[in-house]
């Protein structure tokens, strides 16, 4: 939803005696902009409250009909309505003004456990919605009490669109005038604005200021610097782990089945699929056994597309407030649209939106999973999912029906061609010359070894030729292989379960 878009519909709300609209944010900038441009056509005056300031009327819109008589001659911001700090003393202010307005109150969710201020909300919540005025609520991660929360609409302010970053981008160099030289081409402002979605305006502000001041300039290579404040960005947030095309090095060997739907896939995202009204693909769900390459799958998908990784990591979204964890996963999948086209891996989904094994968390999982399905139902955002599964017995049924994906695929341990590619591509991460290795004789030797574990053994290999100092060669390889237990014989069982019902309803990645 473009901003224009969010302004019409926060006209339409406060039009249509929407008496309480609550906005999890932490924009006020934008929640200012948002409502002194609706208010455009509304001719309504607007007043901002916070526990720190009182009451006061806003003087940021040329419609505001109403001058504040309190405010000394000079001043640069409105003073105060006296003793209005107090939440309480606040609501019965507003209770007792007769014109409609809009009243912003900021961060009051806290204030709203003390039964009183509940109260006092409540009565004016429903005045409200007899005179056309509005109540704002803004802060972040608002908990409200459940007789106010049905009395209330929540307005999903959206991070910024790529209009706002660009004007972000233009106010930051007005600002440095005569201080940075611009030296960028249309197309890399375009990859510059697209580098900053998922920030914040203020963060967008920073990290352009801090990139242009750097060196002087404004420039192309300065798209990289925005990108590697941005994996910092999400990672404080805690919700996302964020891989830029540019810095993900994935290498996937083999999987040729996989590779070729995706370029099928691929298709769907173009203008000539739009054009056809073809939705775009929603995502695959790969399962397999442990470390057989299904998490090196997701990172080869987003950088062969070109599209930034987004790692939805289960054990970051659970809280222990109730209701935080669905706030999480929404404002996570949130997130992910916003920085469409992206792809969003949800790695061993089973852990988080799996079949409990016991009740112990209350049904979270369900209810997570519950709005995972709907989400992935009804997205319109290019946001290609990719999960993850090792535990076919916690994934619920509802999930592995077609249709709820594009495809399911199964990872088995690799083939002789497979292990081969392996082989040379660990080789060559480690510096070392597959030329120099007996390569069929190491394929024959790791047999029912996953991807992962050739990789440890190339590990091990080379900390026991540093440590003996002797070359790394065939036999010290072939040694560290026979040393080693492989899944496929400590869980054969397993593995044996996995394979009977993956041959029947799942498609193979080769």
């Amino acid at each position: 939803m473009t901003f224009s878009n969010s302004v019409r519909l926060f006209q339409t709300l406060v039009m249509s005696f929407h008496s309480a609209i609550v906005i999890e944010t932490v924009e006020e900038e934008r929640v200012r902009t948002l409502i002194n441009t609706a208010i455009n056509d509304l001719q309504m005056a607007v007043f901002e409250w916070s526990v720190a300031q009182g009451l006061t009327r806003s003087q940021g819109n040329i419609h505001n009909r109403w001058t504040n008589e309190y405010a000394p001659p000079g001043a640069q911001k409105p003073q105060a309505l006296e003793r209005t700090s107090d939440p309480v003393d606040a609501l019965k202010h507003i209770e007792d003004i007769q014109f409609q307005a809009i009243y912003w109150m900021k961060d009051l969710g806290p204030h709203l456990k003390d039964e009183v201020i509940g109260r006092q909300l409540r009565e004016v919540i429903q005045q409200f919605a007899h005179n056309r005025s509005t109540l704002v609520i803004t802060g972040h991660n608002i908990t409200l009490p459940p007789d106010i929360a049905q009395a209330v609409v929540y307005f999903d302010l959206k991070l910024p669109e790529p209009d706002e970053l660009h004007q972000a981008i233009a106010e930051v160099v007005r600002s440095l005038k005569g201080r940075i030289s611009v030296q960028i081409a249309p197309e890399g402002m375009r990859a510059l604005v697209q580098a900053m979605r998922g920030m914040t305006l203020q963060q967008a502000r920073q990290v352009i200021a801090f990139a242009a001041l750097d060196d002087g300039k404004l420039t192309q290579d300065d798209v990289k610097r925005v990108l590697q404040r941005k994996v910092q960005v999400l990672h404080e947030e805690g919700l996302l782990e964020y891989i830029p095309p540019e810095m993900n090095p994935a290498q996937l060997g083999g999987f040729s089945g996989l590779k070729q739907w995706l370029k099928r896939a691929r298709v769907g995202f173009s203008a000539q699929a739009k054009s056809l009204n073809l939705p775009a693909p929603r995502g695959i769900l790969i399962v397999g056994i442990q470390g057989c390459g299904k998490s090196l799958a997701a990172k080869t998908i987003a950088r062969e597309w070109q599209m930034p990784l987004l790692k939805l990591d289960a054990g970051r979204l659970y809280d222990k407030f109730i209701g935080e964890s669905e706030k999480n996963f929404r404002r996570a999948v949130t997130l992910a649209e916003t920085m469409s086209p992206a792809v969003l891996w949800i790695d061993e989904i089973e852990k988080s939106m799996g079949q409990s094994e016991s009740d112990t968390d209350g049904g979270l999982s369900r209810r997570l999973f519950g709005y995972f399905l709907t989400w992935l139902q009804e997205k319109s955002e290019d946001v290609f999912v990719v999960a993850t599964a090792n535990n076919l017995s916690r994934i619920p049924s509802e999930l592995l029906r077609k249709g709820r994906f594009d495809e399911i695929f199964f990872v088995d341990l690799p083939d002789e061609t497979e292990r081969a590619a392996i082989l040379q591509i660990h080789l060559i991460r480690r510096k070392q010359d597959p030329r120099r290795f007996k390569l069929t004789e190491l394929v024959q030797a790791t047999d029912g070894f996953s991807g992962a574990e050739i990789e440890q053994v190339i590990i091990t290999s080379l900390y026991k030729a540093i440590h003996e100092r002797r070359p790394v060669n065939t036999e010290l390889i072939v040694e560290e292989v026979k040393a080693t237990v492989p899944l496929s014989v400590s869980r054969r069982e397993d593995l044996h379960k996995l394979r009977v019902v993956a041959q029947e309803r799942f498609v193979s990645v080769r």
